[in-house]
């Protein structure tokens, strides 16, 4: 059995939650865990004339109690724990490259704590080329509503396509494909100034969606799959489409860059603002 999700642990609640979330995962994957902290240095051990470790024992005693806590739920479930160097971009990062998913704890926007939050959660989530999963805190999402995945239909990606489907196959639930079409800046004027385009765009749109959902309703025939196609800034519409999904799904480009983190502006308003799971699937 292969230890395929890994989770960063911190402490806070919403990591707990994420080891929570990816139990489950597991669980309908048939794989393991791996629980991974980043070890802090004392304060102490940047002083001259120190030579302190770093203060371990309450990264090793989070770890074990997490890992206690998964294995009462899921007596069958293989968890396994690792401290990481206290290089927590490159850590993580490398750690989630050992496995098939990464998950980490997400707190809403303007929160002060926790991997997501600050420079090493964003920075990760843009550089693991692997799927990176963010989960709130317990309570804030429906377990039994659908998959949602965001699409662009002028360059759909089939990878993130079939993480979507996959994961509703696993969960026996439904699909919900949302396109948001952003007209033109003249169609935002209303019908004083210009006529509506909004009645002749969203059909000809629809037709398209329904075209690329064809073949993944063949494949998948035991899932229902609709297709929504929305009006309006596609962040804001994901947001709203995935209040009762149990999981979102938004792509990723995986190409590098000198410029720092790779999320795009949907998938970083979706990450912030959505209080079901996200998942981040990178692409070419």
């Amino acid at each position: 059995m292969t230890q395929g999700i890994v989770v960063g642990l911190d402490g806070t609640d919403q990591a707990n939650a994420a080891a929570q979330w990816a139990a489950e995962e597991a669980v309908l994957r048939g794989t393991g865990v791996r629980l991974v902290h980043v070890k802090e240095m004392s304060p102490d051990a940047l002083l001259p004339f120190t030579a302190r470790e770093p203060d371990e024992p309450w990264a090793e005693d989070l770890l074990a109690r997490t890992a206690a806590g998964l294995r009462e739920r899921h007596p069958d479930l293989s968890v396994t724990t690792r401290l990481l160097p206290s290089e927590p971009v490159a850590s993580l990062v490398a750690a989630a490259e050992e496995g098939d998913l990464l998950v980490l704890g997400s707190r809403a926007l303007g929160g002060t704590a926790g991997y997501l939050v600050g420079s090493v959660g964003m920075t990760v989530a843009g550089l693991v080329n692997r799927p990176v999963v963010l989960v709130r805190s317990p309570g804030t999402s429906s377990s039994q509503g659908p998959v949602v995945v965001g699409v662009d239909l002028r360059e759909p990606v089939d990878t993130v396509l079939g993480f979507a489907f996959e994961e509703a196959a696993r969960r026996l639930t439904r699909v919900r494909v949302v396109y948001a079409q952003q007209l033109p800046v003249y169609g935002m004027l209303g019908p004083s100034m210009v006529p509506d385009v909004r009645p002749t765009v969203a059909p000809e749109v629809r037709r398209s969606l329904d075209e690329l959902l064809e073949p993944w309703r063949a494949k998948f025939p035991d899932l229902s799959a609709t297709g929504r196609v929305t009006i309006g800034s596609a962040g804001r519409e994901l947001v709203h489409a995935a209040g009762d999904a149990a999981l979102m799904v938004v792509g990723r480009r995986a190409r590098g860059s000198a410029l720092g983190t790779h999320i795009g502006s949907v998938a970083h308003a979706v990450l912030h603002h959505s209080h079901s799971p996200v998942v981040l699937v990178p692409h070419e």
